[in-house]
């Protein structure tokens, strides 16, 4: 068998209390020792700077502009260009009081100006902080209070809530800078609590009146502090060194570099994904280490296929929800076409997916049948599309076969967490056998399981299966001013992600479980399972809930015992007199709980995400006797979900079928 991984070292049997822990795997490129850094890739200014260089007039980033509603063409601003405007806006931080170490937010879609004021902040030294609201009410005010950010670069749609009353981390703002302009009533406003305003223009002419000279960091000063979810309560900043930056951008070069289809600066990458997460913030910053072009859409998801269309990306990354909705658009088409023409898609299907076992490459696996049904596919895609990447949960392996067969491109998974530069783990191009895997260790990383024994995960046994722990020099430094939270994560240099995995025997990782009750839905998104528990449990028509989250699904389902005493008060309001049991039969109930669980939702204030969009009446409470609960009445969520999978499944089927 084919060894994609190379174990370096050999797995340890625990002893005294502590857990057994499975054989260490690198890289193949990393065998015999991580590879030399490169001497002129220590920082991201290097990153941008030498790129610079070497490609001045390369289109680096791209936008379209809406005029009276209308979305116009790509604009291009090429990496000479955005050079300038990244010393003018780096003078006119340092003119408005920014010295090195100072941290700076930057608040609004994926843009230019997003880019540009990264890159400035690296020019001196700067943090860059970037903040984003879906992280739930009040976290934008968290983080600059708790990041202490003194100057912060806005969307100009989100200018107003900063000013809000009850955001109060305005205060300790000098200087708020719009991606494009500030309203005369918003200026004013913040001048009245001592902060200044500036529009994009005028922060430029400001740069352009006092220059200063670039002040570029050491590889060990700070890049960047990007806040992530926590099982509860507030985000948790993880702190990037420049350093670390480099390196994962060095080592995905390395990585790509050893497969026949290189890319190159002729690329161009969709950014539609957040750049106040690590996913796409390191796809960009691989994407100017290449000299190559960024273009971004034009802030409308819903729209995403206009801006594949005029784009023509050859190179595309989303969450699974990304490819799930490519996926049903596809078979919501295949059920429209007359069952002959149906059927000759079928059959090329799987015509070209036994090649592809076989192990041709997707362009070798079947010509014919590209030429006469999927280039279709292609097309709608933009029609040069070379590379799929999913990453930030896990991809059903339906869908990503799906995929493999009919984009006419290479497709692979992707693993990692901010704490680890995103790209812990990558796929290899038309290797079948990584089918519903996320590859192998990144080139300056290393991956070994540990033992979690209350879950039944062992990564000694026959299989190795366990919590995923990785270590080596594409790494965080720690979360930001707590150090106990670093502590906890951080044991004899291995960081515990809390994700479990299971390694195969020809050394790919596949992810298969969470440790902790923090999920990860198909878009990315973290949801704390108890924490909704308990918010939903306070709503009067709820005695038991067991809120259930999939990774391959974008939305939430729950089991819910209602309250008899307040399900009896609402069958008699409706002129119901039938029993309990009988009245839990009742769809209309069904449907009232749901309204229910809804208006507690929009009462704290919940993502939407987070809400219960299908739920299945029990009446009986979750007891021990079924081992259901601990004795502490606490879910045992394995034995819920082997108990109800039934209703679970259900519960998905009827919500798929509702989008069809």
């Amino acid at each position: 068998m084919k060894s994609f991984a190379a174990k370096v070292e050999e797995g340890v049997k625990g002893i005294d209390g502590k857990p057994s822990v499975g054989p260490v795997y690198r890289n193949l490129l990393s065998e015999k020792g991580f590879p030399p850094i490169d001497s002129e890739i220590t920082t991201a200014w290097d990153i941008f700077s030498k790129s610079v260089e070497k490609f001045p007039d390369n289109n680096m980033l791209g936008w379209r502009r809406i005029v009276d509603e209308k979305v116009g063409p790509y604009m291009w601003k090429t990496y000479k260009e955005v050079y300038e405007e990244v010393l003018q806006i780096g003078s006119a931080l340092r003119a408005a009081g920014a010295e090195p170490g100072s941290r700076v937010g930057i608040y609004g879609v994926n843009c230019p100006q997003w880019i540009i004021a990264m890159e400035a902040c690296a020019a001196h030294t700067l943090i860059c902080v970037p903040l984003y609201d879906t992280l739930g009410s009040g976290a934008v005010d968290y983080i600059v209070e708790h990041a202490e950010i003194d100057f912060v670069f806005v969307q100009d749609t989100k200018i107003k809530g900063l000013l809000e009353p009850d955001c109060k981390c305005a205060k300790r703002l000098k200087a708020i800078v719009s991606f494009t302009n500030v309203s005369d009533e918003l200026s004013h406003k913040a001048s009245e609590i001592g902060v200044k305003t500036y529009s994009w223009i005028d922060f430029l002419h400001m740069g352009r009146e006092k220059p200063e000279d670039t002040n570029p960091p050491k590889a060990f000063n700070i890049c960047t502090i990007m806040y992530t979810s926590g099982t509860s309560g507030d985000p948790k900043g993880v702190v990037l060194t420049h350093q670390a930056v480099a390196t994962f951008v060095v080592g995905m070069d390395l990585y790509m570099d050893q497969f026949e289809d290189k890319m190159t600066h002729d690329d161009v990458y969709l950014s539609f994904l957040p750049l106040a997460h690590i996913l796409d913030r390191m796809n960009e910053e691989y994407f100017f280490r290449k000299g190559a072009s960024v273009g971004y859409y034009h802030g409308n998801l819903n729209v995403l296929r206009d801006d594949i269309q005029e784009l023509k990306p050859t190179y595309l990354a989303g969450v699974p929800r990304v490819f799930e909705r490519i996926h049903e658009g596809i078979q919501k088409a295949l059920q429209e076409l007359n069952p002959r023409r149906r059927f000759i898609f079928n059959a090329l299907y799987k015509h070209k997916l036994a090649w592809l076992n076989r192990g041709y490459s997707h362009s070798k696996a079947s010509p014919m049948a590209d030429f006469i049904a999927f280039r279709k596919i292609r097309d709608k895609l933009g029609g040069r599309i070379r590379l799929l990447v999913s990453g930030g949960a896990p991809l059903s392996p339906e869908i990503e076969e799906f995929l493999r067969v009919t984009c006419c491109c290479f497709v692979v998974q992707g693993y990692g967490l901010t704490e680890t530069l995103g790209g812990t783990a990558l796929g290899f191009p038309d290797e079948m056998c990584m089918l519903g895997t996320v590859g192998i260790p990144a080139v300056y990383n290393e991956i070994r399981l540990e033992e979690v024994s209350e879950m039944g995960y062992d990564p000694l046994g026959e299989n190795p299966a366990g919590e995923i722990c990785i270590r080596g020099q594409c790494m965080f430094s720690g979360y930001y001013k707590n150090p106990e939270l670093t502590e906890e994560v951080m044991k004899d240099g291995w960081f515990h992600t809390g994700d479990i995995g299971e390694i195969l025997p020809n050394g790919v990782l596949k992810i298969i479980d969470r440790k902790k009750n923090l999920i990860k839905l198909s878009q990315g998104e973290y949801v704390a399972l108890e924490h909704l528990e308990n918010i939903f449990g306070q709503n009067s028509v709820v005695q038991d809930i067991w809120v259930y989250g999939d990774s391959f699904k974008s939305m939430l389902v729950a089991v819910v015992v209602p309250n008899p005493e307040t399900v009896n008060r609402w069958a008699k309001d409706l002129g119901f007199t039938k029993p309990f049991v009988e009245l839990c039969s009742f769809p209309e109930l069904k449907e009232h709980i749901i309204s229910e669980l809804k208006s507690t939702a929009e009462k704290n204030k919940l993502r939407k995400f987070e809400y219960i969009k299908a739920v299945a009446v029990e009446t009986k409470p979750f007891d021990v006797e079924r081992d259901l609960v601990t004795a502490t009445l606490k879910n045992r969520r394995n034995n819920l979900l082997k108990y109800y999978q039934v209703q679970i499944d259900e519960m998905y089927r009827k919500l798929a079928s509702k989008k069809i």
